[in-house]
């Protein structure tokens, strides 16, 4: 049998996919500018809801990725991960999962995935292979202790900058390409003295103040933050919140008794759905 009719003989067998990819938005984008076809063939070629094998090795010898976030209003963020190959991991062809080391203690993404779990990763390798590849997928915070649980495999780094504080684990729901056309091709330069400063709170070799940001600060006002909220009224005014928007599907599946349930979840995060009963 030729591969053209071993293609053929495994479409026939494969169950149709009717589910479009992407956004609402998107789609009507296609629909404007004429791409819609042209979209349809790369969602049918291009997207899949897993890694296959050649995305799990690209991913697993990354050194970097950026990361997109956003808060529970829509409010983005996009930054920049980095650590050494393999830091990112491949658990399964579902999952991935990489470290978070000790940072300048803002948190913006962790904060982000506390409130809204979707995420956006993208790896471009400008070295080798000169292409990308995003994954899209719903992301949840790990303590290191319960990774190294659930997965052995990744080993403690001795670097200390390196070690991870918590886990972020990303369950795959869209993997694609990113065209290579535009992607420079880099070249590494030699490493200079000692490496990169992993964990450092020195000031210059974080960057100093490279954008002047801080030198406009007195032309800005002073910073004076107001009180932060107690945390045991902030948790407990998140419960109720969290309750009241659990309240209509509980009450609507089971009744009066889901309401007493509900109001006995612990909360621990928007929409992480980490909810334990107390």
């Amino acid at each position: 049998m030729s591969t053209y009719e071993q293609t053929a003989a495994q479409q026939r067998e494969a169950s149709p996919r009717t589910h479009r990819p992407g956004s609402d938005g998107e789609h009507q984008v296609q629909q404007r500018m004429g791409t819609a076809e042209r979209a349809d063939r790369f969602y049918a070629d291009q997207v899949l809801d897993r890694l296959n094998p050649r995305m799990a090795e690209f991913v697993a010898r990354q050194e970097m990725f950026f990361l997109a976030t956003a808060d529970r209003h829509g409010e983005c963020d996009n930054t920049f991960r980095a650590g050494p190959p393999g830091f990112l991991h491949v658990l399964d062809d579902a999952t991935l999962a990489y470290p978070e080391y000790r940072g300048n203690g803002v948190h913006a993404s962790l904060g982000n995935i506390e409130e809204n779990p979707h995420v956006g990763l993208l790896m471009v390798d400008f070295l080798r292979d000169r292409i990308g590849l995003h994954v899209n997928g719903r992301a949840r915070v790990v303590d290191d202790d319960e990774m190294r649980r659930a997965h052995p495999g990744p080993a403690v780094d001795p670097v200390p900058g390196r070690r991870a504080l918590v886990w972020v684990e990303v369950a795959v729901e869209e993997a694609y390409i990113h065209c290579a056309k535009h992607i420079p091709h880099l070249q590494k330069v030699p490493r200079n003295g000692s490496g990169r400063p992993w964990g450092t709170d020195d000031f210059r070799r974080k960057g100093g103040d490279f954008f002047g940001a801080a030198a406009e600060a007195p032309e800005r006002g002073p910073f004076l933050p107001p009180p932060r909220a107690d945390a045991t009224a902030w948790r407990a005014e998140a419960e109720k919140l969290l309750a009241r928007a659990e309240r209509p599907a509980a009450a609507a599946d089971t009744g009066a008794h889901a309401e007493g349930a509900a109001g006995a979840r612990k909360f621990r995060g928007w929409f992480s759905g980490s909810t334990t009963v107390g």
